[in-house]
């Protein structure tokens, strides 16, 4: 596949290892409150390719949440940083601590970064990291939109072009009427969305209680390529599974799109496996 690589901008910015945020209670759809642990921090026990339904939590972020303080540098920290991209600790002992970006969270505003060895870093540990990714460009391709993810980890993903189609494996398959909370926000390259788990039955139905921290998905039936999660019959977006399930109403785990198109000129094809952690270096 061409792409316009060589020209998609690099830059740096840097963020910090945030605190943990506690948001409680958090209350089921049955009313049924629950005191425990939620976003941002180091997560010591849950992190790239572990299920995203592991953990008693809501919310809960794997590896290691960042954000720059200042409000306005970290919208655009959110919106510069893609999956893949190199990630560098540069203050505190565990400076030059190499980890990679794998995935953000809107709402709480979160990059959320992993790093093979935790256990030196701290919070306010300053992480700087080589955004490049906003601005690819697949040439052959017009009606497909890219958006978050490193140009090296996109060409290391097995897509496979079939004619004038891409078929690309993923571990699951959600349907429109199965997401949530953040549809409707106008940046897809900045945020995430939720798939609402709220009936298991529906969930465990189409294998999305089998799905991973890095796991690619495809979402059916809905376009990315203005704003979050709008419903167009037949079109696919191709994201990547960020976060933990939650309990709250309209909420699950989140998916950071990285591909969509209003077209079928993406086909998702099921498999066991498939997960970014396998792709990155």
């Amino acid at each position: 596949m061409k792409t316009n690589k060589d020209r998609v901008v690099k830059l740096s910015i840097m963020v910090e290892v945030a605190h943990p945020v506690a948001r409680v209670p958090a209350l089921d759809r049955d009313g049924n409150a629950f005191y425990f642990p939620g976003v941002g921090g180091i997560t010591y026990n849950f992190g790239l390719g572990d299920n995203a339904f592991k953990m008693h939590g809501d919310h809960i972020e794997p590896d290691v949440s960042t954000k720059n303080k200042d409000k306005d540098f970290n919208n655009t920290c959110m919106t510069l940083a893609c999956i893949g991209n190199e990630a560098v600790v540069v203050s505190g002992e565990a400076k030059g601590l190499k980890g990679y970006v794998i995935g953000k969270h809107g709402g709480i505003d979160h990059i959320l970064v992993y790093f093979e060895e935790k256990d030196k870093l701290v919070v306010g540990d300053k992480i700087q990291i080589k955004a490049w990714g906003q601005g690819l460009e697949l040439l052959d391709y017009p009606d497909v939109r890219i958006y978050n993810i490193d140009p090296e980890l996109f060409e290391k993903l097995p897509i496979v072009e079939k004619g004038n189609k891409l078929e690309i494996p993923v571990s699951a398959i959600i349907p429109a009427y199965l997401t949530g909370s953040g549809i409707g926000a106008s940046n897809p390259a900045g945020t995430d969305y939720d798939i609402n788990t709220h009936d298991m039955e529906e969930v465990r139905k189409f294998g999305i209680d089998k799905i991973k921290i890095g796991d690619l998905v495809a979402i059916s039936d809905h376009y990315n390529g203005f704003g979050v999660g709008g419903f167009r019959r037949g079109a696919i977006s191709i994201g990547v599974v960020v976060h933990s399930n939650c309990v709250k109403t309209g909420h699950g785990p989140g998916v950071v799109v990285i591909m969509t198109s209003h077209t079928d000129v993406l086909i998702p094809k099921l498999v066991d496996e498939v997960n970014i952690k396998d792709f990155l270096k």
